[in-house]
């Protein structure tokens, strides 16, 4: 019998991995991304307080409206922007990017393009 591969877990260890590299600091905090298949989250973590600081997603309903209509790639680029400025809002300028054990393209990559655009520095 031929098993079919959990790809969910392999990209979890993957997040492990990587996570044993990267860690977020109050002044350097970790811009982590989920990508579910409809939406997709962005969180500003503090790793040493563990806490989240800022955070934005395409459930929201400020962000809801403005998504409306838009490819999910356009719509995580939207979501970077705005997660983005609420993380100037509270005084953040340079993140540690976190792709959370996804490749580095499409959604995952708006993200990052939308969060530049906006003045974060990686």
């Amino acid at each position: 019998m031929i098993t079919r591969i959990d790809k969910n877990a392999v990209r979890q260890r993957r997040h492990l991995r990587v996570r044993k590299k990267i860690s977020g600091t109050p002044e350097c905090p970790r811009l982590s991304v989920y990508r579910s298949s409809k939406n997709i989250y962005v969180q500003f973590i503090d790793d040493v307080n563990g806490c989240t600081l800022a955070s934005a997603s395409t459930l929201e309903k400020s962000v809801k409206s403005e998504v409306a209509g838009k490819t999910k790639t356009e719509a995580a680029k939207v979501v970077g922007k705005i997660a983005a400025e609420r993380a100037k809002e509270k005084g953040i300028a340079t993140v540690v990017f976190d792709r959370g054990g996804y490749n580095y393209t499409g959604r995952v990559q708006a993200i990052a393009d939308g969060a530049r655009e906006a003045g974060l520095e990686f």
